[in-house]
């Protein structure tokens, strides 16, 4: 059993936890096994993120006054944190991967950049392509964009050289 001051220690990481990220997913893992425990604990890791198990009354305590208040106020069963200061989508692709392949795991819900979301909302976060692929997207649309500006310019000039050349050859600047 812990004393007073372990609980006070435990509270005062919490509150640090979630003051330093702003992408939460709350989570149960009931019936998992230690194997699997350790399999969703490498995922995430892998994915960039942590993972913790919390007390639902310490959570509660823990974000009041935060905005994980509405997160984690009204907690039920067993409850666990993934969570990350870093790329929101990496953690959620590689959760929902680990929840469909161990159906003891579930979501109960998450918080992207400061914004509660529901467990559907978690899915379309999963499907969404990464960060560097909304990156080169957009700047393959910036640069075409550039590239037929810059084409068009062209081809007004080389059209008058064209149309100048033809008038030449036809002895019309005589």
């Amino acid at each position: 059993m812990k004393n007073k001051d372990d609980k006070q220690r435990d509270l005062e990481a919490l509150k640090k936890t979630l003051a330093e990220n702003k992408n939460f997913f709350v989570t149960s893992y009931e019936k998992l096994t230690v194997r699997q425990d350790f399999e969703l604990r490498k995922t995430v890791r892998d994915a960039g993120g942590n993972y913790r198990v919390v007390k639902n009354n310490l959570a509660a305590k823990a974000s009041e006054g935060t905005p994980t208040s509405d997160l984690l106020g009204d907690l039920k069963g067993m409850t666990s944190l993934a969570y990350t200061a870093k790329d929101p989508v990496a953690l959620a692709k590689a959760l929902t991967k680990y929840s469909k392949e161990n159906a003891q795991f579930t979501f109960k819900a998450g918080m992207v950049e400061g914004r509660v979301i529901d467990i559907k909302a978690i899915g379309d976060l999963a499907s969404m392509p990464p960060k560097e692929e909304i990156y080169a997207k957009l700047l393959y649309l910036i640069n075409a964009t550039a590239t037929r500006l810059v084409t068009s310019i062209n081809g007004v000039g080389r059209n008058l050289a064209v149309v100048l050349d033809q008038a030449a050859k036809e002895g019309k600047f005589q």
